[in-house]
């Protein structure tokens, strides 16, 4: 099936009713390093399963942001599998100085805490079961080797629960709301977030078709018209009954394997059993209520409406527009230091994340994945988006 041009006004505007009533995924931005924006990017995802191209009826981008927007699913069931590839090497022991882990290394924090436990699949393959039943009854567990984590939404109840550690985390749909979404897992997810970056720096074209997880399904590609984004291109596979994003992959500039790969493996539209969402901590858990100690602090998390979605933190600033946005803000501090200076395992991340730079700005360093690059500078200054190390250290001579 031939390529169909979108209108990119009129895509925009469907972006935004897409956006109109949703909570808003997590992005984390941290000035030590670039691991947690690269983890909350993980909304952007692999090549499609091609089992066969199905013969479907022609239709246009602009249809086809349509049937997604007006697609209201309620109620499914499914395997999703997502593997991530940002380029990133192994944390080992040291993710947990990222991601608030304090329940592994003896701390106060719940390993069932979501704001932690989503956070793994920034990383390597992950199996998930998911479930739903309207808006008040979701379900998704991530699989692990003799273990299961389970993330229930019930009515107003929240639960967290960790089989391993036999750690529960308890929280309620409001509290939860004030701190916005975790990290998005199912492809309709992936998709809503990709399509409100679409503006005039956008091409958005129907290029095919493709079979997903028994599904017919059509192909949206989603490009940045701009050179110098780190973005190849995203494709959503679109279930042709019910509009259905069933699979999202986005794939670098740079070429290779998808940054991350997130597609439904089998999914049924049936209502699921109502014992699906039921939940009673185990016998001899630990137990954790939300905001019962630090464990739950609500972060500073914005949607990743382009970077324009980081806005609410102090002094930022966002440098030109689209897929080649950058956001910048001072840390009121010193750069990072070397891995030298730090010293042991943690120096040794640091240098294997960074690249020294210099320019008019001084020098700095730029800590790289496969999508999203962090340039900071000697004197704290932070420069961090989905573009070239060369475009963040233009930016920042651009700023003296």
């Amino acid at each position: 099936m031939a390529p169909y041009e979108s209108d990119d006004s009129t895509l925009a505007e469907e972006a935004d009713d897409l956006r109109a009533g949703r909570r808003k995924a997590a992005r984390y931005v941290v000035p030590v390093a670039v691991v947690g924006v690269a983890a909350a990017t993980i909304g952007l995802v692999p090549a499609l399963a091609d089992s066969g191209d199905p013969d479907l009826p022609k239709i246009s981008a602009q249809e086809l942001v349509e049937k997604i927007a007006a697609s209201d699913v309620q109620q499914l069931s499914g395997t999703v599998k997502i593997t991530t590839d940002l380029g990133l090497p192994d944390f080992g022991g040291l993710g947990d100085a990222f991601t608030g882990g304090g329940a592994r290394s003896g701390g106060d924090g719940s390993s069932a805490d979501p704001s932690t436990k989503l956070t793994e699949l920034a990383t390597g393959t992950h199996t998930l079961r998911v479930a739903s039943d309207g808006p008040d009854k979701q379900k998704v567990s991530i699989l692990e080797d003799a273990a299961e984590y389970s993330l229930i939404h019930n009515g107003k109840d929240v639960w967290g629960y960790d089989s391993k550690s036999n750690e529960v985390f308890h929280g309620t749909a409001d509290e939860s709301a004030k701190h916005d979404e975790e990290a998005p897992a199912t492809p309709k997810d992936f998709a809503d977030d990709a399509l409100k970056a679409v503006d005039d720096t956008t091409s958005v074209t129907v290029e095919g078709t493709a079979q997903v997880a028994g599904r017919d399904a059509y192909r949206l590609v989603i490009k940045p018209k701009d050179d110098g984004s780190t973005i190849g291109q995203i494709t959503v596979a679109v279930d042709a009954g019910t509009g259905l994003p069933l699979k999202f992959t986005l794939t670098p500039s740079s070429g290779g394997a998808a940054v991350v790969d997130a597609g439904f493996t089998q999914v049924s539209f049936a209502k699921p059993a109502a014992s699906t969402f039921d939940f009673t901590p185990p016998k001899g858990a630990k137990v954790t209520e939300e905001d019962s100690d630090g464990t739950a602090a609500p972060r500073d998390k914005r949607g990743p409406e382009g970077l324009g979605g980081l806005g609410g933190l102090d002094g930022l600033n966002v440098i030109g527009d689209g897929w080649d946005s950058i956001a910048t803000f001072d840390t009121g501090g010193q750069g990072i230091p070397s891995g030298s200076e730090v010293g042991g395992d943690f120096g040794g991340f640091l240098d294997s994340l960074g690249d020294k730079a210099s320019g008019k700005f001084g020098e700095g360093t730029v800590f790289k994945t496969r999508l999203i690059n962090a340039l900071i500078t000697d004197d704290g200054k932070v420069y961090v988006g989905a573009v070239t190390k060369d475009a963040l250290v233009k930016a920042a001579d651009a700023a003296q």
